[in-house]
């Protein structure tokens, strides 16, 4: 039987851990319906909102300019400089795949619907939706509009673009409560709500994965955005950990206070986290890792404010739905009693147990079955 040759649309350029991590899932997954997987490119536009600070040299500034440790700063952009190294393993080249011919086309997960963003790296294009590609069918799976809103479509007057390739799909997945609701409301269709791909697939039986590091000192991640955590934030972080006699360490940017800047591969991240004590995040991904390790973890919730980049979207609805409210932290006088609470990982397991055939079933179903 012929193998249907499959493309997925995704972050999978962006580098940083959730976004490798998120790929080589959904690739693993696809491939075991015995696919043949490839990544997929898309053409990019401007941004849609301007954003003046974000030139490359005022990001190097930016890094600079912050409250860690000048070797920590270095570090950090040693890490992104080589990051693409990484990217080797999905199957990219330096030459982008645009518009294959293919069977299906997967767009997802990740933010690949949050288009109205200042975001250089991601840019504007309605190819995220659909547009131009040689697929015999195109879906998406655990697609997400981050923090782009309904109003925000409406106020760059991109409605009616949205609305007509939206419609177009085959079949929609989506993965937040904030994503649904525009589905709906631009389709009038209600779409599959699915688990990211990082939580539905099993990393223990992948070899790539069974690392384990060799750290005699005790220590707690903080895991967070380079540069979005305060000085007055970290330096409650780094207040608890020493009352725990705990190092501490982070993990994708470099923070103020960090005893260490912990440089690993993508397939070490998973060890760093399981071997922490605890675990502070302002990330989806950082939570997740949080979450398949079963650490005690705090996830800090942000909203959107101006060019801010805000998580609350996506993380308040994770969060709930595998009934972890209870790790929101949006007050950071409360962070000592939310990581001491204990977290009943059995049930969070059943819940993804239940959406992880979910997840396979719908993938299955509208992959395998090739449209007319």
């Amino acid at each position: 039987m012929k193998k249907l040759n499959v493309g997925i649309m995704s972050m999978q350029r962006i580098s940083n851990y959730g976004s490798f991590m998120q790929a080589y899932a959904l690739k693993k997954i696809i491939d075991s319906l015995g696919c043949i997987v490839q990544f997929v490119d898309y053409r990019k536009e401007e941004p849609l909102i301007k954003d003046e600070k974000s030139t490359k040299l005022r990001k190097i500034i930016k890094v600079f300019g912050g409250n860690a440790r000048l070797t920590h700063k270095i570090q950090y952009i040693l890490h992104k400089k080589h990051f693409s190294k990484y990217q080797e393993v999905l199957g990219l080249s330096k030459i982008p795949n645009y518009s294959p011919k293919l069977d299906t086309l997967v767009i997802g997960s990740d933010e690949v619907f949050n288009l109205i963003q200042s975001n250089d790296n991601v840019g504007y294009s309605l190819e995220l939706l659909g547009k131009n590609n040689n697929a015999k069918k195109t879906i998406s799976y655990a697609a997400s509009f981050g923090n782009t809103t309904l109003d925000k479509i409406e106020k760059y007057n991109k409605t009616a673009d949205f609305i007509k390739y939206l419609r177009e799909l085959y079949a929609i997945s989506v993965r937040d409560k904030n994503s649904e609701k525009i589905i709906q409301r631009l389709t009038g269709q209600k779409p599959s709500l699915n688990l990211d791909p990082v939580l539905i697939y099993d990393f223990t039986q992948d070899r790539n994965f069974n690392t384990e590091r060799q750290v005699k000192e005790r220590y707690m991640v903080l895991y967070a955005y380079n540069n979005r955590l305060s000085k007055k934030e970290a330096k409650l972080i780094k207040d608890f950990a020493e009352r725990k006699k705990l190092k501490l360490y982070s993990i994708g940017g470099s923070q103020p206070y960090a005893d260490k800047f912990i440089d690993c591969t993508p397939f070490e991240i998973i060890s760093w986290f399981k071997n922490a004590d605890y675990v502070i995040t302002d990330t989806f991904h950082g939570t997740i890792f949080s979450i398949i390790t079963e650490r005690p973890f705090a996830t800090i919730v942000r909203k959107s404010s101006g060019p801010n980049y805000g998580n609350e979207e996506k993380i308040t609805d994770l969060l709930e739905r595998l009934c972890l409210k209870q790790q929101t932290l949006k007050d950071m006088n409360l962070l000592e009693i939310i990581l001491e609470k204990k977290i009943n990982y059995y049930h969070i397991h059943k819940i993804v147990d239940k959406e992880t055939k979910k997840a396979r079933d719908y993938l299955r179903n509208n992959i395998t079955c090739i449209q007319n």
